[in-house]
Formats: C-alpha cells, structure tokens, sequence
C-alpha cells in the first residue's frame, strides 16, 4: 500500500523476484480504477517492466496528475499480470505469486485537511509501579498542504488531573504534508482494582485553513476523545488470585478453629459428648473412667488438628507429645525400679517393655480374629517388637557412638569406661576405646 499526494509527479512501485535470479525476466503489468479514475487522477499504466540477470527488484512508475480542485483522499490499484523469462533455452518460467496488487492512495494537496482523534474513546491500563508517559494520535486526512494547528486541553472527569493524570494544554502543529502527530499525557500510578476513571481531550481552534473532523463527538466545533483508564488486567488478576487463596485459607483456620475447640469439648464431656438416640448413657464405669483420664484428654486436647499447615503442626506437635509422655513412662518406671530395688536394665526389659507391648498384643489379637490369614497380626507383632528394640536402643547408642567419635579428647570415655565393671564382653579393662556402649 503506497500513499501520496497529488503533487508527488510518479509514484514508483517495487516488484522483487524470489528464486532462480541468473536469468532475465520480464512482468506485465496494468492499472485498475478504484475512486481514483484513469485520465483525471492518474495516466492509465499497462504494460512491461524488464529486470535483467542477477537483479532481484524492479520499479514500476505511474504518473499522477495535479488538479487544481479540492478532491477527497481517492485511490487505484496495480497488478502484476504476467511473468516471462527472456532468452531462455532450457524452458525456465516465471509465475506471478502473492502478493500481486498494490493500492495506491492519493492525497489531495490543494486542501489543509481535516484534523481527528482516531475514535471517540481509548482505554488505557493504569500503571502500577511508576507514572508511565501515554501517546495519542492525532491525524490529518483529506489534504496535506501548508502548515496548520490546532488547540488541545486536557478536561478531568472523575480522573482528576495532578491526581491520575498531567497534562498541559497547547497547540498541535502539522507541517506541510505531514498526516499524522501525537499529545502526551502522563499517567499516574494508583492503584485501581475495578475501579474505572475517566477524563477528556478536547480539540479546538484549528488554523492554516484546516477543518476539525465533523464525523467526531463534539461535531465539527470540538473533537472530543474521552480516555479511560482502567488497572492492569494481569494486575487484576493476580490480586483476585491472591484474594481467593487468603479466602480459601481463611475458611481452613475457621474450621480449624471450631475443630479446635471441638476436641476441648469433647474432652471434657463423658464419651466425647455422644449423644445421640441410639447411644446409650454412660455407665458409671464410664464416668469414673472419663474423670481419672481428664487431666490426660485436656492435655492432648492441646495437639492442633489437620486443618493447619497442611497437617504438619499437627504432626510435630503429636511427636512431641509422645515425647513427654515417653519421658514421664521412663521417669515412673525408674521411680518403680528404685522402690522395687530393680535397676534400670531389670525394669526396662520387663515392666516398661511390657507396657509398651500389650497395647500392641491386643492388637495383633484382633488383627488375628478378623484376618483369615493372621498376616496383620504377625507383621504387627514383628514391626512393633522391632521398633522396640533397633530405634529404643539403636539410636541411643548410635547417638553415643558420634559424640564420643566427636570428642577430640577421649580422657572423659576412659574415666567412665575404661575401667567399668560388666563391660568386660566389650574390651578388657584398660584397652577398651569409644564405641557403643550401654
């Protein structure tokens, strides 16, 4: 697409070839009318134009006539007809391909022209982090001759100027043939969610015989675009995002706080405060029960539930709860050797062991009577006695094991166990060094 005005002479038209380059071609080509007609706007074209070997382009010139008439922006168009290699001896050809007219516009020069916005109303995104400098285009059609002006001003609207926007009025110049400018305006950065604001460039006053657009809003007196400016659509976006997780993850705390406080209650309620028609009332067992386990059910009532974090405050907190309790068994069951007149070792293999393993007898019991195989029940057995003994005594013993391989000076070891009765199975006295011991 070519643009010219009237008083350009020739207008010159490119045609480039792909392809086989080493031969001659020549191209046949003819004018079309469009509102520009042959003979009054421009001199029919048809005819040849050469391109020797090894050239790529050639030019095509069709000459425009200057009136003297104001005539509105008219246009024609040129066609490539045909395509024929010169001199060719091995039966080479050449086609035509796309793209195979062009249009060429003719702008009237004996008129000023007639100065517009592109559309009556822009939007444009409202910067987020610093102002951002907005250009808006300003075009003259239907002339380009001589130098002309018009008046600008900025309007506020519920966009109010020094707030979201700056902008100074003034005159926009057009020199002789120039079609197109531009008004700056400085869009502020505030933030805006849905919210959309809104002001007004106004065009007045123009001078240098050109016209204000009729076709406009404000008529052939004013042009008027009104700007819109609205937030970044992404910006949007990611707030309503971020807005819908913190929702989603403040529903999860409130039902993580009334899950909370669930478990406080049913704590201290007897049987967890089941009441419905079809349970029975607690017996006095149950009562009794529920009483001397209170202390205990508060206590644990203390691990938060699931809802928080993904479940793992929930996790930590239980472990260090079987931490404590782990804790006070060993304490008790040290009190109870000491009343006994048992030591340790005797007390840990027998009493605290069998605590531990009861739980785990009944369970393996039950596995077993609904299990027509019994695998759960052994793999029960198995799987607890093995935690038992490799973590209850494995990892004390691997923990001793790296901090006495730690101790650049093993002179404490020694004084301790170097000389220690019952350790005989480990080392004879006086040639035993750090490692596991009990």
């Amino acid at each position: 697409h070519y643009v010219v005005f009237e008083n350009v002479g020739k207008v010159k038209l490119k045609v480039v070839r792909k392809g086989n380059e080493t031969l001659p071609v020549r191209i046949h080509y003819t004018t079309s009318d469009g509102t520009a007609k042959a003979g009054e706007d421009y001199k029919v074209g048809v005819g040849w134009v050469d391109m020797p070997a090894n050239e790529t382009e050639a030019f095509i010139e069709v000459e425009i006539i200057d009136d003297k008439t104001y005539e509105s922006s008219e246009d024609f168009s040129v066609l490539l007809v045909d395509a024929k290699v010169q001199d060719s001896k091995g039966g080479k050809t050449a086609i035509v391909t796309s793209p195979t007219e062009s249009q060429v516009t003719i702008i009237d020069n004996d008129d000023a022209g007639i100065i517009g916005f592109e559309s009556d109303h822009i939007t444009i995104n409202a910067p987020q982090v610093k102002d951002s400098e907005e250009r808006i285009v300003v075009r003259r059609r239907g002339g380009g001759c001589g130098e002309v002006s018009v008046r600008y001003e900025f309007e506020g609207d519920s966009a109010v100027k020094g707030r979201d926007f700056d902008g100074d009025g003034g005159r926009l110049e057009f020199v002789n043939g120039q079609m197109e400018s531009y008004l700056s305006v400085n869009v502020k950065a505030v933030s805006r969610l849905d919210s959309v604001d809104k002001f007004r460039i106004v065009l007045s006053d123009p001078q240098g015989g050109c016209r204000l657009d009729p076709g406009r809003d404000g008529g052939p007196d004013k042009n008027i675009l009104t700007v819109m400016i609205e937030g970044d659509r992404n910006y949007k976006d990611r707030i309503h995002r971020m807005k819908s997780l913190l929702q989603v993850r403040w529903d999860k705390s409130q039902v993580g706080h009334a899950n909370w406080a669930s478990q406080f209650k049913d704590a201290i309620t007897v049987n967890g405060g089941d009441d419905d028609d079809d349970c029975e009332p607690p017996s006095t067992w149950d009562k009794i029960s529920h009483f001397i386990t209170l202390p205990w059910k508060l206590f644990f009532a203390l691990v938060p539930p699931v809802d928080y974090c993904g479940g793992w405050v929930c996790f930590f907190s239980a472990l260090l709860m079987i931490g404590v309790v782990t804790m006070l068994i060993g304490d008790m069951a040290s009190l109870l050797g000491c009343v006994l007149c048992l030591p340790d070792d005797v007390t840990a293999i027998s009493f605290v062991a069998l605590g531990t393993s009861l739980p785990d007898t009944f369970a393996s019991k039950t596995a077993a009577e609904q299990d027509p195989h019994a695998d759960a029940s052994v793999g029960n057995v198995t799987g607890s006695n093995c935690v038992n003994v490799f973590l209850g005594l494995g990892l004390p013993w691997m923990i001793a094991a790296f901090y006495w391989s730690s101790q650049s000076d093993d002179m404490e070891w020694q004084r301790k166990y170097s000389f220690r009765d019952g350790l005989d199975w480990l080392c004879p006295k006086g040639d035993r060094s750090p490692g596991f011991v009990g």
